[in-house]
């Protein structure tokens, strides 16, 4: 379904991504492990179209789409929830998860279905996004990403400052999301709570990939080395 080849990212004059290379089979849930500055969220926000690679290319369902405006590349079926979750400040609930809707793609995801998938979403339909936990928002942003119908689900540290019991909340619902056929990318820190719900896992390492394989064939000593490099 997706294939990254080889791509080089800057920022500037920066470099982040060092000839990074990657494939998703349609159904997997591939996890992206690293540190802080590894080139994780580049990675994905190359691929949504974000940011675009210097050189490489980015193939989906085996069209190029590096240097595709991010609009264009969602209107495909690639969507993205950002880290720290972006929620629009001055929209309610409701209409936050009417923004997914824009790419106007067909699908299994309604308005309904998102509610019974996070019933409290339902309950707070009309408060402002903003006032929500931030569980609740991270909801909220899995959420406007499914209303836009993806095939495939880019998730950037979906974890990230919550709560133990929300966030094995939020990785049962990743799991309910690949069993309706969705495919999925998490880029994570917690390296146990993604190698529980990964096919493959790739590690990057100050911004090469530094690992990758089947989490049942990589050791501890290996994510290890390939997490910190020593």
């Amino acid at each position: 379904m997706l294939v990254v080849d080889s791509i080089e990212v800057f920022y500037g004059e920066f470099q982040a991504l060092f000839g990074v290379s990657i494939e998703v089979a349609e159904g997997e849930t591939v996890a992206i492990i690293g540190a802080n500055g590894a080139g994780k969220t580049t990675l994905l926000r190359t691929i949504a179209g974000v940011l675009r690679p210097r050189s490489g290319q980015v193939r989906y369902r085996g069209m190029r789409i590096d240097g595709r405006p991010a609009y264009a590349v969602t209107r495909l079926g690639v969507a993205m929830v950002p880290e720290g979750r972006k929620i629009f400040p001055s929209l309610s609930v409701r209409e936050n998860l009417l923004i997914g809707r824009q790419s106007r793609r067909k699908g299994p995801w309604s308005l309904e279905r998102v509610f019974d998938l996070f019933p409290v979403l339902r309950e707070r339909a009309d408060f402002p996004g903003i006032d929500l936990s931030g569980g609740q928002q991270q909801m909220l942003a899995i959420g406007r990403a499914l209303m836009s119908n993806p095939d495939l689900i880019l998730m950037d540290e979906i974890s990230l400052g919550l709560a133990p019991v929300i966030v094995r909340e939020l990785y049962e619902t990743v799991q309910e999301i690949t069993r309706a056929g969705t495919t999925v990318v998490i880029v994570e820190q917690d390296v146990t709570r993604s190698l529980q719900v990964a096919d493959r896992v790739y590690c990057l390492l100050e911004g090469e990939v530094s690992l990758s394989g089947r989490p049942a064939d990589v050791s501890r000593e290996q994510i290890s080395l390939a997490y910190f490099g020593v």
